[in-house]
């Protein structure tokens, strides 16, 4: 498989992981929209968590995983959102070995 995983979790600061999400429906949204490197992706709250957000991006490739993460809107939802997190995105970089197709 040539595709590219990425887990990113975000630890809000308390309470406010309604307010990230309304950033990342703004600036985030759109552009996964008209990424045609997108295949896949997941917007999920932790559901044992009030404050964890926990995102799952399945990409053609990892070129177009490390493209996105330096796209103008990604670095716009960091800007934005930065002093609503308690720290950095956590970003894992996943190596898929089976997908069931949606």
């Amino acid at each position: 498989m040539s595709e590219t995983g990425l887990l990113i979790i975000h630890q809000t600061k308390p309470g406010k992981r309604d307010t990230v999400k309304a950033i990342w429906l703004k600036q985030m949204a759109p552009a996964i929209q008209a990424n045609s490197g997108h295949l896949a992706y997941f917007y999920t709250f932790d559901k044992d968590d009030p404050d964890v957000i926990c995102a799952f991006q399945l990409y053609a490739s990892a070129e177009a995983a490390r493209e996105f993460l330096s796209h103008p809107a990604y670095l716009a939802y960091l800007a934005e959102s930065r002093e609503f997190l308690e720290q950095a995105p956590q970003i894992k970089s996943l190596a898929p070995q089976w997908v069931k197709a949606i």
